[in-house]
């Protein structure tokens, strides 16, 4: 939004000031855990910011807590459709076993294919 006085910052939700770890681990858990892009899609974007935050050794801690996250938004919606209730019975599993399946694709967190 652009004022008289200059651009307005209004939605806060996705903003964030500090580490870029935290912000990479989300896309990494898009990948990892819940397999929203693909092989190639998630190395162009490692090969385009210079830095695979999965190498990092904090990034089980952070793709963990991005996994309760995307966990607790969906459990919100659990009475929609039935789609969502099964994908947050997927997450519920993932967190409780530590297999990846958020989004239907299934494989051990932290593995590459």
């Amino acid at each position: 939004m652009v004022a008289e006085g200059g651009p307005v910052l209004i939605d806060f939700e996705r903003f964030g000031w500090g580490q870029p770890e935290w912000d990479l681990a989300m896309t990494a858990t898009e990948y990892r855990t819940a397999g929203w892009w693909t092989d190639a899609q998630y190395r162009a974007f490692v090969d385009a910011y210079g830095f695979d935050v999965t190498d990092w050794s904090g990034f089980e801690v952070l793709r963990r807590v991005h996994e309760i996250r995307m966990t607790t938004w969906i459990m919100q919606n659990v009475h929609l459709p039935s789609e969502i209730a099964a994908e947050y019975e997927r997450r519920m599993i993932t967190l409780r076993t530590g297999v990846g399946g958020i989004g239907g694709r299934s494989r051990p967190c932290g593995s590459l294919e």
